[in-house]
């Protein structure tokens, strides 16, 4: 018999001896099953295809971690807005950094669906009727407190109360990018009475007047660094969220080619016109600004 560093018991016919300290009676004690509901969570995976497809379970699974990621996603960046708010940025930053490490877990993630042929999705693909991904409310969430705002993709949701309900006010409540500017105005910087007056409910369009705010701010790092530090954050965000739409476009290409979507939009066309979308241009206008 070997041991573990410290005198525990170890290995022995390739099997670990368990602990007399660890606890095994969850008859009066919370579980870890128990703590997150893991049998709500595991039968929420129901293929319908008959009889049923080995790779629709894949499917399933895919999208509704993407949710469970999305969800988080959401969180952070609601509480990273309320912070900007409070003037707390390195909380705020801290909040991002996390998303941004979320987002490279949803883009890798696209690598395994892509591992789904186009053959074995046309054997369970009419399941699914008119249900696309185009419908995540929760994304489109991510979308508007970000900026990119569409009060006409409520209309998608009405039958959805509580969808509803959260994407009208993520659509009504200034997004991140509307929070960092009037923080940038209450440290002095001179944003534009325009832009802290904007209806927040229309989705961000280029400014150019910002441009030389950041300028600035780009033109001294050492003096604006806190200001500086968080365009970078942002500029990470909105590369991490392009990359993800191009992963998602790849990947639809790879398994239904130029089919039309599930949901009725044209499918890789109308993906590929997402990649023109934008939450932050003044920040990528600012770098032509900058001597070199």
């Amino acid at each position: 018999m070997t041991e573990h560093e410290g005198g525990d018991a170890g290995i022995e016919a390739n099997t670990r001896t368990i602990e007399a300290s660890v606890v095994t009676d969850f008859s009066d004690r919370m579980s870890y099953g128990g703590y997150l509901d893991l049998p709500t969570l595991l039968s929420a995976q129901r293929p319908i295809s008959r009889p049923e497809h080995h790779d629709e379970l894949l499917f399933i699974i895919q999208h509704q971690t993407t949710e469970l990621w999305l969800k988080l996603v959401l969180h952070e960046l609601e509480t990273a807005r309320d912070l900007l708010r409070a003037d707390e940025l390195g909380q705020a930053l801290k909040c991002i950094a996390r998303v941004k490490h979320i987002q490279k877990t949803l883009t890798e993630q696209w690598s395994v669906l892509a591992t789904l042929t186009p053959a074995e999705y046309a054997q369970f693909r009419g399941v699914l009727g008119n249900a696309s991904g185009f419908q995540s409310y929760q994304y489109r969430a991510v979308e508007f407190v970000l900026g990119n705002k569409n009060a006409k993709m409520l209309q998608i949701f009405e039958a959805d109360g509580a969808a509803t309900a959260l994407l009208r006010h993520a659509l009504e409540s200034p997004s991140l990018y509307d929070e960092f500017l009037r923080l940038l105005a209450r440290a002095g910087y001179p944003i534009p009475a325009s832009v802290l007056e904007r209806d927040v409910t229309l989705a961000w369009t280029f400014t150019p007047e910002l441009v030389p705010v950041f300028a600035q701010i780009y033109g001294d790092t050492a003096e604006n660094w806190s200001a500086y530090e968080t365009c970078e954050e942002l500029v990470d965000l909105e590369d991490n969220f392009q990359l993800w739409r191009f992963r998602h476009l790849k990947t639809v290409e790879r398994i239904i080619g130029s089919k039309t979507g599930t949901g009725g939009s044209s499918g890789a066309p109308f993906l590929k016109r997402a990649l023109e979308l934008t939450f932050f241009p003044e920040l990528y206008a600012v770098r032509t600004e900058i001597p070199g």
